[in-house]
Formats: C-alpha cells, structure tokens, sequence
C-alpha cells in the first residue's frame, strides 16, 4: 500500500495523544475529590455543592473508557501495519477508500461495509434491556396507543424524591414540612389529575 509511512505517522500521533489523555485522566481521577476541588471535606450542608464537580468526575471516567478504546483499535491498525494487512477492508477484503483512513487511519471497514453495519444497530426509541426486568415503581408501564395513564417521569420523581432531596422547606415556597419541599410533592402518585381516579362503567 502507498503513503505506508503517513499513514503509520498518523496512528502512532494518535497513539501518543491517546496515551497522554488517558493518563492525565487516571492521574486527576485518582486524587480524592474534596482535594481536587480544595473543599475541607466532601459531605456538604447541601448535597448539590459538589454536584457539578462530581458531574466532571463520572465525564473523566466516560473520557478515559473511550480513549481506552480506541487505544485499542490504533494498536490494532499498527498490527496490520506489520503484518501487511492495513488499509484492507475486514469484511469484503477491498482497499479502504484513501479519503476514509484520512479521516479515520484505525478504521477496519471501507465506507461501505461501515454503512452496513451501522444499519444493523437498532433505531432510536429501543428501550433499554434492563427495563424488561424493572417492576414497580421502576418498570415502564406506558403502552403506547393504549389510552392507559403510564408510569412517567414525573411519578419517578415523586418516589424518589419522598426519600429526601436536597431542598428544605424555605426552598419551597408555601412548604410547611419536609414533606411539601419538592414540586408537587403532595400530589398523588400514578395519576395527573383527579379526574383520572374515575373508573368508566366500560373499562370494569
């Protein structure tokens, strides 16, 4: 294959940079929390203090397992290099178009092949498989075009809010209680409005 050479360049850049950012995440992953942010300590008067901070900690790990991944694939693409096999596709054995492994030096698959394979991946609105084995209050109830009232996201908040939030009643205008401190917390759980307690004489 031509351009072996630029092409070998580019991966072992990318290789580097990967290699830098994964370890400077590890290294800011690895220091406590209260330091990292120069707080005295991490329990907090209220819990949302650290929230942002705790937000930029779970991005670091999500940043490092895709470096981690495509670390991968370039250690994979240099292989090939070796072995005389890049620049071919891995699944009909033509060349990979040059302006793809421009853009993207590790791919495995031609433009075509890749388009294949992304269309076998299931289209948006697939739940997520751990709701087939979720009950009450976490299972999914909504059936669509059935008229039924579902479970949504308002009935979550309320069941996981009663447990306690972050607010106290001053937070909450005409809260009397801890009870009242969220939205709507006096509301009933698994209906909208009252109107749907009525049971049609149809639907016994």
């Amino acid at each position: 294959m031509e351009d072996r050479g630029y092409y070998r360049r580019k991966l072992e850049d990318l290789k580097r940079e990967l290699e830098e950012q994964m370890s400077t995440i590890i290294r800011r992953s690895s220091e406590p929390l209260k330091e990292s942010v120069g707080e005295l300590s991490a329990y907090d008067n209220h819990t949302s203090d650290l929230a942002a901070e705790t937000f930029e900690r779970e991005k670091d790990l999500g940043l490092r397992d895709n470096a981690k991944r495509m670390l991968a694939k370039v250690e994979r693409a240099l292989g090939k290099m070796e072995d005389g096999s890049y620049g071919i596709c891995e699944k009909c054995g033509k060349p990979i178009e040059k302006e793809r492994l421009d853009l993207i030096p590790y791919t495995a698959l031609c433009a075509r092949c890749s388009k294949e394979e992304e269309e076998k991946i299931p289209a948006k609105g697939v739940r997520p498989a751990e709701e087939e084995v979720l009950k009450y209050p976490f299972g999914r109830s909504f059936r669509d075009n059935s008229g039924e009232v579902g479970y949504d996201g308002e009935d979550a908040w309320q069941d996981v809010a009663r447990y306690g939030t972050a607010n106290t009643p001053q937070d909450e205008p005409g809260s009397v209680g801890y009870n009242d401190a969220y939205t709507d917390g006096s509301e009933e759980r698994g209906i909208a409005d009252q109107l749907d307690k009525v049971i049609f004489e149809d639907e016994r």
